[in-house]
């Protein structure tokens, strides 16, 4: 079964005014939101994952502040919200921190993954390649990703293909049913 997988679009990481926002993040918000509309007009699963933090993490030692449970940061834009989104909160950056995130995929028998979001050298990264660990097929959907770094990006993309990752655009993801 086909998933898509929606990375950290958080209003900290993807707006001017967030706490970790990375120059140019925004534009990534029109294309997650077609997506996430795609999956859920065709039953398509879809989980977004959400950095979740408390007000003392050990993450901020290293990132700062952001993602505070309860804030308005730690919330989604809503252009990116549609119903029956599954929500998986996290303390780190690596999703399969959350002891829920594997049995989860596995209840719903999801064997394809189209993931997307921010930022491909760290949550995305994690995403990606933890996927692949599992021996699902994995899509990155290159035009719904934001990199903290170009060069950094470009070179997790590179990985990620050879080890048997695909590249996908929005276009691709979303072909007319």
């Amino acid at each position: 079964m086909k998933a898509f997988i929606d990375i950290d679009t958080q209003i900290d990481f993807v707006f001017p005014a967030g706490a970790l926002y990375t120059a140019g993040a925004e534009k990534v918000i029109p294309a997650v939101a077609a997506l996430n509309r795609y999956a859920s007009a065709n039953g398509i699963t879809l989980i977004s994952t959400l950095c979740a933090h408390g007000e003392d993490a050990e993450e901020f030692k290293v990132w700062g502040p952001h993602c505070v449970v309860g804030t308005v940061g730690q919330q989604k834009p809503a252009a990116t919200l549609v119903p029956n989104q599954i929500f998986i909160e996290k303390d780190v950056l690596d999703v399969f921190s959350n002891p829920d995130f594997v049995p989860l995929l596995d209840k719903l028998g999801v064997d394809d993954c189209y993931v997307y979001g921010v930022l491909t050298e760290f949550c995305v990264k994690c995403a990606i390649m933890g996927l692949l660990k599992t021996g699902r097929k994995v899509s990155l959907v290159t035009d719904a990703i934001a990199h903290y770094r170009q060069a950094d990006g470009e070179n997790v993309i590179a990985a990620f293909m050879a080890r048997g990752g695909h590249c996908v655009t929005v276009n691709a993801a979303t072909p007319a049913v």
